[in-house]
């Protein structure tokens, strides 16, 4: 089983935020900071969406039950909550039936989710733009992971941004440029204009997150500004050194 735990970067402080022999995991924050929403395991082994102050303290109430995600026609529980709109109304999560991958989204409104599209392939990893109007997410649709872009709410209109596989795409604050991390694991950057318009994505340092990279978790989060990234990396990469074991040693102790 696994919690969630709060570090307070300021006080070099760490404070447990859930608790339970249940699965709590996937936390993502509210747009001004209040609350988080996380996936869990307490429905009776079936993932669903809880929020919590992130204060620590209060109730955790449950903003997507599994009643509510049969009653809207998912084909799977496996669920993973990506990302929380910067108007409050929506919140961005994938979901992994037998086959393929979806986006959805949950209005917070009237807690009535719906499908937004559907990804060929591998996993999901999406985000919203800083404001709302677009969404990039990450399909394999060409035969390799990418990253993609559409508007929100969909049109006909949608970019590719990566040049050479890519995933787990996020925003800077500004909307001015996109960021995500290459299959050789290069945390990349492609300057967004009007439009609006993808420059060619340059790489920005060399990453060191786990080889083995999936579509739901992410390893990364750029600082508001875009000069500071958070990087969730290996300890070591190192191959561990070899040993030698010597078999039938005592024989030689009679000589």
């Amino acid at each position: 089983m696994a919690d969630i735990w709060l570090t307070d970067l300021a006080h070099d402080g760490l404070s447990r935020f859930t608790l339970g022999r249940v699965l709590n995991s996937a936390p993502i924050w509210s747009p001004d900071g209040t609350r988080i929403v996380f996936r869990t395991t307490r429905g009776g082994g079936n993932v669903e969406f809880y929020e919590k102050s992130s204060a620590g303290g209060g109730e955790e109430r449950p903003v997507l039950l599994h009643a509510g995600e049969r009653a809207a026609g998912m084909q799977s529980s496996n669920l993973y909550a990506l990302d929380w709109s910067s108007d409050g109304r929506y919140i961005l999560y994938s979901v992994t039936p037998s086959s393929g991958q979806e986006l959805w989204l949950l209005p917070l409104a009237n807690r009535k989710p719906f499908r937004l599209l559907v990804a060929s392939g591998g996993g999901v990893n999406a985000s919203f733009s800083p404001d709302g109007r677009l969404v990039a997410y990450t399909s394999d649709e060409s035969g390799r992971l990418e990253v993609y872009i559409q508007t929100f709410p969909l049109s006909n209109r949608k970019w590719t941004v990566s040049t050479n596989g890519g995933l787990e795409p996020r925003w800077r604050a500004d909307g001015h440029e996109i960021y995500y991390l290459s299959e050789d694991r290069k945390l990349m950057a492609a300057r967004v204009g009007p439009g609006p318009s993808f420059d060619v994505p340059k790489p920005l340092f060399q990453t060191r997150a786990v080889a083995s990279m999936t579509g739901f978790r992410m390893h990364y989060i750029p600082s508001h500004d875009g000069r500071r990234f958070l990087v969730n990396t290996q300890s070591s990469d190192t191959v561990p050194a070899p040993i030698t074991v010597e078999l039938n040693w005592t024989a030689g102790l009679k000589r």
